[in-house]
């Protein structure tokens, strides 16, 4: 986190290529307001420095980050994620979200948690949790919680079917207004969709077919412009009716 704001004069890197090495934010040149870092971006004294190559994006009122496609996935604090369970300690369930390490989850990271309540989960269950804390050499901390403390969309995921796709593609699912595969299936198909940060994403729906299609035609969006992607779904749609 950083304390800065864009003056009009500062030269603006937002929706613009950069690569690791780019300064793209300059503190001393700026009036004060917090900024929140999000992912590939670091700040050393004054500069805001790319650390990966990608996109440099924007959102209201005061987050930057650093936008790419790519199958590794860098934790950073407020990213919902799916999370695998791996394993349960005394007071944190040890959590794969696709990171450079394990992330803790602790007991009571839970809306109304406490020790007489504690959830039980398997080896291998899939949770929807939020990070919390991401710091560079340190295991990420998770909840299941939303910024006021309530249970909302997170939680543990039952049945359905999770695959992994890149970061880029989560990020695409998760734009607003709707990304066209979603707004295209949604018109036709009745289902459930989870999709993480981390390149993760999980259909649920009535019918294993309508699973199948929803799956597939989510994998095969991500290199088709809105066009191709609406008439991909029509496609997929006929050859089941």
């Amino acid at each position: 986190m950083a304390i800065a704001e864009p003056t009009n004069n500062s030269p603006s890197y937002i929706d613009k290529l950069v690569v690791p090495g780019d300064v793209v934010l300059d503190l001393s040149s700026m009036s004060n307001q917090t900024i929140k870092l999000g992912g590939g971006l670091r700040q050393d004294c004054d500069s805001i420095t790319a650390m990966k190559a990608g996109m440099l994006r924007f959102s209201k009122p005061n987050k930057y980050w650093v936008e790419s496609s790519q199958k590794r996935y860098v934790p950073s604090a407020g990213d919902a994620v799916l999370g695998i369970v791996v394993d349960t300690k005394a007071e944190n369930f040890l959590i794969d979200i696709k990171g450079p390490a394990l992330a803790y989850l602790p007991v009571l990271a839970f809306e109304g948690g406490t020790r007489r309540n504690i959830p039980k989960f398997e080896v291998g269950t899939l949770i929807y949790v939020r990070v919390v804390k991401a710091n560079i050499g340190m295991n990420p901390d998770l909840s299941c919680m939303d910024a006021s403390g309530k249970a909302a969309e997170f939680g543990p995921l039952k049945d359905g079917y999770m695959f992994e796709t890149s970061t880029g593609l989560s990020r695409m699912l998760l734009s607003s207004p709707a990304c066209p595969v979603l707004e295209a299936l949604g018109k036709k198909l009745s289902f459930e969709i989870a999709v993480g940060l981390n390149g993760r994403v999980w259909v649920n729906a009535a019918a294993p077919s309508t699973v199948i299609l929803v799956s597939n035609a989510i994998m095969n969006s991500e290199t088709l412009t809105s066009v191709q992607q609406k008439l991909m779904v029509d496609k997929l749609l006929q050859r089941t009716q």
